[in-house]
């Protein structure tokens, strides 16, 4: 596997995808982001980065590719979508107002400018366009097994990422005007690492739904760009201005 970038950290993330609770988040998210994606219409979707997670698989767009940051020197076919290779995600080959529909999947939190490439990704969606964004949820119990791991070196996930809150997220999302349209939490069973602890504890991901819905460990935000309304204010403005005044009797008009 050749690598292009500084972007090697979230590799770990691959690679920690492939054990028990790897596999029980990236089921989790599969479904959520099938059902997230099936009935987003248009031309061009990208996938941004973890191609481990197949984020576009339900979407029937008619051109769908996966950017990275890296050549796989095999097995590329499990992916099934062509690949455009980049230096970082902080710099996306692609032209301004030109993709319908782009997936995050952990990218923010494992990138070295997680507001450049939200920024980048708004350029280059169109009006109206939308973004898929993956992350883990600092304020879980998965978050604070990660927190414990940092004093005792024990980490539970790749030590390298930096989780971004909920309300964090909303908040870059807005300064771009992105409006989040829509959203799920999940993955609330403990931090485990055996496929049998997680099983046991199968029956908190229907009560965590109810119960406790923001301790999810995991959570999967949508959001449209939003354009705002453009106004004449040149010519437009000065014939208005040059026209008789509302309200005015006819007979004042002829006079003057």
């Amino acid at each position: 596997m050749e690598t292009f970038s500084s972007e090697k950290s979230i590799i770990s993330l691959g690679s920690w995808l492939e054990t028990p609770a790897g596999n029980y988040v990236r089921d989790w998210e599969h479904a959520r982001l099938d059902e997230l994606t099936a009935d987003i219409f248009g031309f061009n979707a990208t996938q941004i980065g973890l191609p481990q997670i197949q984020a576009l698989r339900a979407n029937r767009m008619p051109h769908k590719w996966l950017t990275d940051t890296l050549i796989p020197a095999s097995g590329y076919d499990n992916v099934a979508k062509p690949l455009v290779v980049v230096q970082d995600f902080e710099e996306l080959p692609f032209a301004s107002n030109s993709i319908d529909l782009i997936v995050l999947p952990h990218v923010l939190e494992f990138a070295k400018e997680p507001h450049q490439v939200l920024r980048e990704v708004e350029r280059v969606l169109i009006p109206e366009g939308q973004v898929i964004i993956s992350g883990f949820n600092p304020f879980s119990l998965w978050g604070a097994r990660q927190i414990a791991g940092r004093l005792s070196e024990s980490y539970f996930l790749p030590q390298e990422g930096e989780f971004i809150s909920l309300s964090r997220l909303k908040d870059w999302l807005k300064l771009l005007n992105m409006e989040v349209s829509g959203g799920h939490l999940g993955c609330y069973a403990p931090p485990c690492e055996t496929e049998k602890c997680l099983k046991r504890f199968s029956f908190m991901e229907k009560a965590g739904d109810q119960w406790w819905p923001y301790l999810g460990a995991v959570y999967v935000v949508q959001a449209i760009k939003r354009v705002k309304g453009m106004r004449l204010i040149g010519l437009a403005w000065k014939a208005q201005k040059a026209a008789a005044p509302q309200g005015v009797p006819a007979t004042n008009k002829i006079h003057r």
